[in-house]
């Protein structure tokens, strides 16, 4: 055991995707290569309590969803004398302190992909998959993403930006501002969550106030972006010596879904068609790539991220629609599955994200953190 990388998988997380981390962890757990990996389960509930939990018996239940045990002790991050860090249980078990190599976040939607746990584990000088603070954070805002990818040149349909504080104070007045230059439909967004989480497709402008109390259910920052007759194309990037973008796909809810809502993701099998590739004529595919590693850079991604356009039936162009820096793993998730098509099988996968993580961990640990004149 002693020369495998110990890889924490970390799990769960105080976010309304917490089911859907669930999904994508238990997806990772089976598919990570054993004979090069030692795996270890880390929960965080929706108290936030971190608990270190029994591989064992994770890999008996076999569940869709990976499990967070009852009786899993609860731990914390710390730094050995040597500088690694470890898994400390807070009880006292009588397990001591175990050295980790690197960790794996698989983990959605605030306090988990915004930057909040890159930092925690920035502190803990741990080497983890994905994007740090600076990219987690601006990616995981759709309206602050969609400010950087147009000023690096990329299309972004209209969209206005609401605050609950104006909100609450003058609801007539953020109303007005939400309808000002834009025509139905529209769709409502919160601005920090992802899996289509509080978003409503809005027809009418009566409805619109019903869609924006629930979207403010979820966070402080709403988006009111104009719809468009278009199509829904996702762009897989993996990082390397230089950006690679996989082959893009498509989405097509079925009837009984307007959109990709949560329940045509992850509650309905049949909620959506996909078309991988997607149907692009080569200019259109050989554009969409280049969109999607042009807005991975544009915002300072590290590792991995899915990208999605709209590509407008009417006027044939792509605009940026949203990021996300930490993919969904399901059994069914796009990103995956993109990667496959392009030739990236599920496991190797893993293998290169955790390769990337330590490597860049490395960049980082031989940069100075002092200064002497």
């Amino acid at each position: 055991m002693a020369d495998k990388i110990r890889v924490v998988v970390l799990y769960g997380g105080r976010s309304g995707e917490h089911e859907v981390s669930l999904k994508s962890a238990a997806s990772v757990l089976r598919h990570l290569d054993r004979s090069r990996f030692e795996v270890i389960p880390v929960s965080i509930d929706k108290a936030g309590r971190w608990q270190w939990n029994d591989l064992h018996a994770i890999d008996r239940a076999q569940a869709a969803s990976l499990p967070i045990l009852p009786d899993a002790p609860e731990m914390r991050l710390a730094r050995g004398p040597d500088g690694r860090c470890a898994l400390v249980p807070i009880s006292q078990s009588g397990a001591g302190p175990l050295d980790i190599d690197v960790v794996f976040p698989v983990l959605h939607g605030p306090l988990c992909e915004d930057g909040a746990v890159q930092g925690l584990l920035e502190l803990a000088e741990v080497a983890y998959v994905g994007s740090g603070v600076l990219a987690s954070a601006v990616s995981m805002d759709k309206d602050v993403a969609k400010r950087l990818a147009e000023f690096a040149g990329i299309p972004v349909a209209p969209y206005r930006v609401l605050t609950r504080k104006a909100f609450v104070r003058d609801r007539a007045a953020s109303v007005a501002k939400a309808t000002e230059g834009l025509a139905l439909p529209v769709f409502v967004k919160p601005c920090n969550m992802g899996s289509s989480v509080g978003i409503h497709k809005v027809k009418t402008w009566e409805a619109l106030g019903a869609a924006l109390d629930d979207a403010f259910r979820y966070d402080v920052k709403v988006l009111v972006e104009q719809g468009i007759d278009a199509r829904e194309i996702e762009v897989a990037v993996l990082d390397g010596e230089t950006p690679f973008a996989s082959i893009a796909s498509e989405l097509n809810p079925n009837a009984h879904h307007e959109f990709y809502s949560y329940e045509a993701k992850y509650l309905d099998p049949d909620g959506a068609r996909v078309d991988l590739p997607a149907k692009l004529d080569a200019a259109q595919m050989a554009r969409v790539r280049m969109l999607a590693v042009q807005v991975f850079a544009a915002l300072e991604c590290s590792d991995l991220a899915r990208v999605d356009f709209f590509l407008d039936r009417h006027s044939g162009e792509f605009c940026f629609n949203e990021i996300n820096t930490l993919p969904g793993f399901t059994s069914i998730s796009m990103y995956p599955k993109m990667m496959e098509a392009s030739g990236v099988p599920y496991g190797e996968l893993l293998t290169r994200l955790v390769n990337l993580a330590l490597d860049r961990h490395l960049q980082r640990r031989s940069l100075e953190r002092t200064y002497a004149s």
